[in-house]
């Protein structure tokens, strides 16, 4: 709660000590999850007139998390301190059950007010601002309770709580608890679930304040439910087990919250799977979720996305790969994760194409990471196991998902998805690089001429022994046409020099090689300049760049198809970043790009990517 200044008004010193008794409850490990944002989510209100607290209290704590804190109470830092402790305890301490509804009676509120007294003073969470009597009675609420009950309230205890003559609990007339949205594969989470998460990190960061290591990587103990799942790969699942071993969970509420992650979500590069404490799963659903972030990076679904769109790809692979792992029986799926039979055998370019078709609707759809969201993170510098000591990113992933293969196959563990199986046989037989893949693109367009015999050119040969006839070697030459291609330039201010001299330069060198004479230039900007036809060779070197504007590439290509002596069946081959209008060319077309560059539209022809 923000302290703001009013017309002009002096900031109020109580507001002040309020709010930083209110930021020191968001800064502290044990209070964190119960005021993060989730269902539920504890939160403050200022009130003027709080009738329940009979003009004695200091606030009151209702089951939906509602703290209304009375304004005309006046206190200091340590007090509001003691006072916003008091009723995060109560929550956390379950004492706004919704089953303990119309089960609350004078004596039971008095023995929770006193365990909650108790706690604070032993945590030395603030200090009381009334007098409290010493020392608290021991035992439990129920005892303590049942006690009272029978001989009456001792008067000096009913001043333990920070409420009125009413207490300090506001409880609901009827179990009920508050809707919580579709989150897949997780459930509602109580008061002391979330308290309990806050009060294990309260005490790592004790552990961590007195010199003492962590109990595991990422704040996960080998109880942990994710922790057990991870081993779990390791000892009895061989196809993702060397995975397994290398990858670390990173169990963090704090992170979870700041990077809006649900359920879970995976960094291939820093080789961490970052999960969701606040989120209860059975460990048959963490084995499923780990087993989908593993795959997802092992199978470079993030390098993958090239010029699609990254959200839906993210989608589309979550079809595939959850597909997959229903069909082995990996673990449980948890409810409302991305899995649709129909698409069964489809790769994941395939299921991209069909989400395309209805963007609105699809972009609704939930990762493991939320709504909206790719379950699928940029790249850290570090890499999982191996490749943290130097060893290549791709080559850790493929050498862990082939020879996991290896083994399930010679062990008999029983048969794969054949999408599953192609997918990681790839990974042994990656593709061409882009200047192999152009060079095939020119060998379909421009076949090299063949040399033929002929004897009406007799060999040189013959002029030793002129009584036997020798035929001579000879390429034929084609008078009325001769091959050539059109070259698109994007010249715009986002274009680098050194991208335009290497795809120019790339470009040069196939086209002398399949004896291409000359090639159509025009260079694109905000207008279109036709530089006519050029020598090969001097594309790359001695041609000078005009233009430097904004990037409007469609006059050029009408210029193209409308240029009576570019010939009908000529392809155009377009060089550009990416960062251009929408093209309609509807004739043989192909795009060389720099790597990671996306295009602003479905390319028809094959798309070059430079490294």
């Amino acid at each position: 709660m923000a302290t703001r200044r009013r017309g002009g008004r002096r900031p109020d010193p109580n507001e002040e000590a309020f709010g930083r008794a209110e930021r020191r409850a968001y800064d502290h490990p044990m209070f964190r999850p119960l005021l993060a944002d989730g269902y539920p989510r504890a939160r403050f209100r200022w009130v003027d007139d709080d009738a329940a607290a009979d003009g004695r209290g200091w606030a009151r704590v209702a089951a939906d998390g509602e703290i209304r804190v009375d304004r005309r109470r006046r206190a200091d830092t340590e007090e509001w301190w003691w006072v916003v402790a008091h009723c995060l305890l109560h929550l956390g301490f379950g004492h706004l059950a919704p089953e303990r509804a119309g089960r609350t009676d004078q004596a039971a509120a008095v023995a929770a007010c006193v365990a909650v007294s108790r706690f604070q003073l032993d945590a030395k969470l603030g200090r009381p601002p009334r007098l409290l009597p010493t020392p608290l009675p021991g035992g439990t609420e129920e005892r303590l309770a049942a006690d009272w009950r029978h001989r009456g309230i001792p008067p000096e205890y009913l001043a333990c709580g920070v409420g009125g003559h009413d207490g300090d609990v506001a409880l609901p007339a009827a179990p009920a608890r508050p809707t919580a949205p579709t989150v897949p594969g997780t459930r509602w989470q109580t008061w002391p679930e979330r308290f309990a998460v806050g009060l294990a990190a309260a005490a790592t960061a004790a552990v961590e304040a007195a010199g003492a290591p962590k109990p595991g990587p990422g704040g996960v103990t080998r109880d942990n439910p994710w922790e057990r799942a991870r081993r779990w790969f390791v000892s009895s699942y061989p196809l993702l087990g060397a995975l397994a071993a290398g990858f670390r969970i990173v169990a963090d509420a704090e992170l979870a919250r700041s990077w809006d992650i649900t359920v879970a979500a995976v960094d291939a590069g820093a080789g961490e799977i970052y999960v969701n404490p606040l989120r209860v799963m059975p460990e048959a659903q963490c084995r499923f979720v780990l087993a989908h972030e593993m795959l997802h990076a092992a199978l470079r679904h993030g390098d993958r996305v090239a010029h699609r769109d990254p959200y839906l790809w993210n989608v589309a692979t979550d079809y595939v790969v959850n597909g997959w792992l229903v069909e082995m029986a990996v673990g449980e799926m948890p409810e409302g994760l991305l899995h649709d039979p129909q698409l069964r055998g489809l790769s994941s370019e395939a299921v991209y194409d069909r989400l395309v078709t209805d963007l609105r609707r699809h972009r609704k759809l939930a990762t493991l990471r939320g709504p909206g969201r790719g379950d699928i993170l940029g790249h850290g510098t570090p890499g999982p196991g191996e490749a943290r000591r130097g060893v290549d990113l791709d080559e850790y992933y493929r050498r862990a998902l082939t020879g996991g293969l290896a083994y399930h196959e010679s062990a008999g563990r029983g048969l794969l998805p054949a999408g599953l199986v192609a997918e990681i046989r790839v990974l042994d037989e990656p593709p061409p690089p882009w200047d192999v893949q152009l060079a095939r693109w020119f060998d379909e367009r421009f076949p090299a001429r063949e040399r033929l015999r002929s004897y009406a050119r007799p060999s040189r040969r013959q002029a030793a022994t002129p009584g036997i006839p020798r035929p001579g070697w000879h390429r034929p030459e084609v008078e009325e046409r001769r091959p050539t291609f059109g070259v698109l330039l994007d010249t715009s201010g986002s274009m680098g020099t050194r991208l335009m001299g290497r795809a120019l330069g790339a470009v040069a060198a196939y086209a002398l090689a399949r004896d291409v004479p000359a090639a159509r230039v025009v260079f694109c900007d905000a207008v279109a300049y036709d530089a006519g036809y050029l020598p090969v060779e001097e594309i790359a070197g001695r041609v000078r760049v005009r233009g430097g504007g904004g990037t409007v590439l469609q006059p050029g290509v009408r210029l193209l198809e409308a240029a009576g002596d570019f010939p009908a069946d000529g392809p155009i081959l377009v060089i550009t970043d990416g960062e251009c209008d929408v093209l309609r060319i509807r004739r043989d077309h192909a795009f060389l790009v720099s790597r990671g560059a996306r295009l602003p539209f479905t390319p028809r022809g094959p798309v070059f990517r430079m490294t």
